[in-house]
């Protein structure tokens, strides 16, 4: 499948240029074993019949001396999945310094006056804060005494434990010292082990989280609420208030939200969240993984959508009311997309004279930068080139090469759930005819076609993007935006190029939704036409003239 394109003689440009000559360029820098290894991590891209794509490598260990952009398994655990929850009291076991650069800079937002005890523990950061004494000795009894004064001090209704790689290292058993306190304080405590070291990137850590969520918290509480279309928002993290507006539609078109994982979200809602009745993913790569096991434990359908763009919010706003089939959320879908889209198009075509042609690069985790080139694409801005930091390949390629990735030793390093239907709450949401009917209309379930597809020809797709190979195609292309995470900024920055957060948002956001829609055409504009990047340079580096005058002159 991916060999037919791969093979394809055709040859293409990427902004005039020949994107093949570029990544051989890119190469001759390596050491020859490095350039046969990042050769498949860089790939032109090339869809061919069927959306077929070339296969890129990616899940695979960073090369030593290679500055990458990933995070650790630990980032991914914590930071990412389970720290948008407001009210687990989420405690770092380990050296302060994992625990302090773990402490919600993401700018995850939440709304802790919509659940009854108002609690919200985001902003504060917990930490056994090991010493040398307990990296010889052991952390256990450390860890056990911050639990408790989290209890004491806090009273949340659940802890969780996090291990850092020291923990992993000297073999604190943090599972027996969560049980143990889970029972002597009679709250749910539950552990991860998350340690750093643990698979390639912080990809590993979602998994990990997805395991403990769903062994520890879902399924928990089965009472089912009111709402006639009832539905999870998974792999949306609230990051400048992005949940707050995806809320905000959904209420307008009478869908209920029954959970968020994990943006604004609380633990009840993690319990209850079994009980909705059609799961919709946003970030495939950070929650592919509850959603698969709520299907078969629970019967509940999954679809992937992406509220980012309004185009691409109305295209999903369709497929959840094609879903339920009722024309009654049909017509209300309808008419609340009729509501919103003026604005949007007003202010589309305010700024698209100014910002059609201009080119972008993403290298951003999870779906961002697959999702944020539909923006672009309503600013009539072409994607020159993009990549993930931990994706896998069915992420670029689409999930049907699933039965084609071989696990390796990374992976197998993870905890695979053996999940089988339960005996009493197992209700499919719909039959089996009725799933055949929306399939043959053109609805997909439990897939995702994946970001190469439905991008151009000749774009080049870096997996895991070394900052040699940033710096060497901004120098290369000079992009009008780029635009990535926190510790490439500056660096981009000093080129003369804006660079736009797509972890954080800066802040600015939401980006979400039609309203989000409109707060990114104003933001990009602002970026891509501002004077300022000329400024970057000394008059001398951009017009050099030696000039002189005579005395007498």
């Amino acid at each position: 499948m991916a060999k037919a394109a791969e093979n394809s003689e055709e040859k293409f440009e990427l902004d005039g240029m020949d994107p093949e000559k570029i990544k051989e360029e890119l190469l001759a820098k390596y050491p020859t074993k490095v350039a046969r290894k990042r050769a498949k991590q860089i790939i032109v891209n090339k869809v061919g019949a069927d959306e077929e794509v070339p296969v890129i490598q990616s899940n695979v260990r960073t090369v030593p001396g290679l500055i990458s952009q990933r995070g650790c398994c630990y980032a991914g655990c914590k930071g990412v999945v389970l720290g948008p929850t407001r009210d687990i009291v989420n405690i770092t076991h380990g050296p302060i310094g994992c625990g302090f650069y773990s402490w919600l800079t993401r700018r995850n937002q939440t709304d802790p006056d919509t659940t009854p005890d108002g609690h919200n523990f985001m902003p504060y950061c917990f930490s056994t804060d090991m010493q040398d004494q307990q990296i010889i000795f052991g952390g256990e009894k450390k860890l056990k005494q911050a639990i408790q004064e989290a209890y004491d001090n806090f009273h949340p209704k659940a802890i969780a434990v996090f291990s850092t790689c020291p923990v992993g290292l000297i073999g604190d058993d943090v599972h027996t010292v969560c049980r143990q306190m889970k029972e002597a304080l009679g709250i749910n405590v539950f552990g991860f082990s998350c340690e750093g070291y643990k698979g390639v990137s912080q990809s590993a850590g979602h998994h990990i989280a997805n395991n403990q969520i769903f062994k520890h918290v879902v399924g928990l509480d089965n009472t089912v609420g009111d709402g006639e279309y009832r539905i999870n928002l998974l792999g949306e993290y609230n990051i400048g208030g992005d949940a707050f507006e995806i809320d905000r539609i959904f209420e307008k078109c009478g869908i209920t939200v029954v959970s968020t994982f994990s943006g604004n979200s609380s633990i009840d809602k993690f319990a209850n969240s079994h009980t909705a009745d059609l799961n919709l993913i946003m970030c495939h790569r950070s929650i592919n993984y509850v959603a698969e096991m709520m299907e078969t434990k629970y019967g509940v359908p999954w679809i992937k959508i992406n509220f980012i763009g309004a185009e691409a919010t109305a295209k999903s706003l369709r497929k959840i009311a094609r879903y339920f089939g009722e024309q009654k959320l049909t017509d209300r879908v309808e008419a609340v997309i009729a509501e919103e889209l003026p604005a949007v198009q007003a202010a589309s075509a305010e700024v698209r004279p100014r910002t059609e042609g201009k080119r972008a690069m993403l290298f951003v985790g999870g779906s961002r930068a697959h999702h944020y080139q539909e923006l672009f694409n309503e600013l009539g801005m072409e994607t020159l080139s993009a990549g993930y930091e931990f994706a896998h390949r069915d992420d670029y390629e689409g999930r049907k090469v699933l039965p084609t990735i071989k696990v390796d030793a990374d992976s197998r390093n993870i905890e695979e759930l053996e999940i089988h239907p339960d005996p009493e709450r197992y209700n499919p949401r719909k039959s089996e005819e009725d799933l055949e009917e929306l399939r043959a209309s053109g609805m997909e379930f439990s897939g995702y076609e994946g970001m190469m597809p439905t991008m151009k020809n000749g774009s080049l797709v870096i997996d895991d993007i070394s900052q040699y190979e940033t710096e060497t195609i901004i120098e290369t292309f000079k992009p009008d935006i780029f635009c990535a995470g926190i510790k490439e900024k500056y660096i981009v920055q000093k080129h003369g190029i804006p660079m736009k957060q797509l972890h954080s948002y800066d802040y600015g956001g939401p980006y979400a939704g039609f309203k989000g829609a409109i707060n990114f055409y104003k933001e990009i504009d602002r970026m891509v036409n501002s004077k300022v990047w000329g400024y970057l340079k000394a008059p001398w580096q951009v017009n050099p003239e030696l000039a002189a005058t005579y005395a007498w002159e």
